[in-house]
């Protein structure tokens, strides 16, 4: 059977869905290792990471039951919520692919101001103290403070990995928006295709 029969259009998008609840699931996972593993200890950054996770696999869990079962009513839905997160996501990444050094800077320190426990973990992990200037009098979890007291600031050293971070990210959101568009047409094309197997009567 061509791809363009029913049952391709019904494997493709249960495919796709399958795709994402897989994402969903490592995203999930990714944060609670981080928590775990006390790489992470700000529950603002794991509660996002989670609720994006829990959000995507309920969309490709609608996806799927509605493949599966051919079910109007779940596909239309499932095809407008995928539709609003592809322009939302496409948005965001060529934001991402966009910024300058100057904005990435000014983007550092907005997040870095409101964000203390992720502000710790960078401290920490990344062995520096303060933003832009290190404060000996002041107090930081990075293991050369508690040596020496003479830390290097973080913004140099996010810096180098800013940049690269921001294109992986707008790469990765445009990869998986393109997926989204994919998904919104296979579930316009699914919807008013006829099931072989059905009732010719039935309303479908």
């Amino acid at each position: 059977m061509v791809c363009g029969g029913f049952a391709c259009s019904k494997n493709c998008l249960c495919a796709l869905n399958l795709l994402y609840t897989l994402v969903s699931l490592l995203l999930i996972g990714i944060a609670a290792w981080g928590i775990g593993f006390g790489l992470i200890s700000s529950l603002r950054v794991v509660g996002v990471v989670i609720a994006v996770g829990i959000f995507l696999f309920l969309i490709a869990l609608v996806g799927l039951i509605g493949a599966v079962k051919h079910h109007q009513v779940l596909l239309f839905f499932y095809m407008i919520i995928l539709l609003l997160v592809f322009i939302v996501q496409f948005s965001v990444s060529c934001a991402c692919l966009a910024l300058n050094r100057e904005q990435q800077g000014q983007l550092l320190e907005v997040g870095w101001n409101n964000t203390a426990s992720a502000r710790n973990d960078i401290q920490r992990n990344l062995n520096c103290c303060g933003f832009r200037n290190f404060d000996p009098n002041g107090t930081c979890p990075a293991s050369c403070f508690k040596s020496s007291r003479s830390c290097s600031p973080c913004a140099p050293i996010i810096g180098k990995y800013a940049g690269e971070v921001l294109q992986f990210v707008g790469g990765i959101g445009l990869f998986f928006s393109f997926t989204e568009i994919l998904g919104v047409w296979l579930t316009y094309r699914y919807r008013n295709q006829k099931d072989p197997r059905a009732n010719p009567s039935a309303f479908l």
